[in-house]
C-alpha cells in the first residue's frame, strides 16, 4: 500500500450551531480541500436531564426530540451552503467530548475540528468543549479560534 501524501483522510467537525459555526466550517473546508479529505459534521446535544439534574417529574422526551430535529435541520442547512461535499451529518446525544471521541473512533477519523472562543479567567475555569475534546482524543484536534464580532457582521 502506497502512503498518501495528504495529511488527513477523514475530518470530523464538531459544531455548536452558534453564529460562529460558519467560521469553523470555512476553516474545515479549506483544510479538507487541501488534504482531499472526507468531511463529516456533528452536533452533540446534551440530554435535558443533565441540565435539570434529572430531578424533574416531567417527561422531557418530546422536547429532546424537537432539539434533535432542529439540530438535524440546521446541519443540513449548513452543509447545503458549503462548496465541499459532506460525507455524513451526525446529531448525537451525550457529553460533547465523549461523543466526538466515540464518533472519531467509529468513523476512523484522523482529525476533529472544534471552535474555540478563547475565553479566559472564570469562563475558562468552567471548562470549554474544545479543551475537553483535546483531552482523551485518539486523533489530532484542531481548535479554530472564532470571533463573535466576525459572526455578527
Amino acid at each position: 500500500m502506497t502512503a498518501t501524501p495528504f495529511l488527513y483522510k477523514h475530518i470530523i467537525v464538531g459544531l455548536d450551531l452558534s453564529d460562529e459555526a460558519p467560521q469553523v466550517l470555512d476553516k474545515a473546508v479549506a483544510l479538507a480541500k487541501a488534504c482531499q479529505a472526507q468531511l463529516s459534521i456533528a452536533h452533540v446535544i446534551e440530554p435535558i436531564t443533565f441540565a435539570y439534574g434529572g430531578d424533574m417529574p416531567v417527561d422531557l422526551s418530546e422536547v429532546q426530540e424537537q432539539l434533535q430535529l432542529k439540530a438535524e435541520h440546521e446541519l443540513q442547512r449548513l452543509a447545503a451552503q458549503l462548496a465541499y461535499p459532506i460525507q455524513q451529518e451526525h446529531v448525537l446525544v451525550g457529553q460533547p467530548a465523549t461523543e466526538l471521541h466515540y464518533l472519531a473512533k467509529q468513523q476512523e477519523a484522523d482529525l476533529i475540528i472544534v471552535g474555540s472562543h478563547g475565553r479566559k479567567g472564570f469562563a475558562l475555569l468552567l471548562g470549554s468543549t474544545s479543551n475537553s475534546v483535546l483531552h482523551g482524543a485518539i486523533c489530532d484536534v484542531l481548535a479554530v479560534r472564532v470571533s463573535e464580532t466576525e459572526a455578527a457582521e
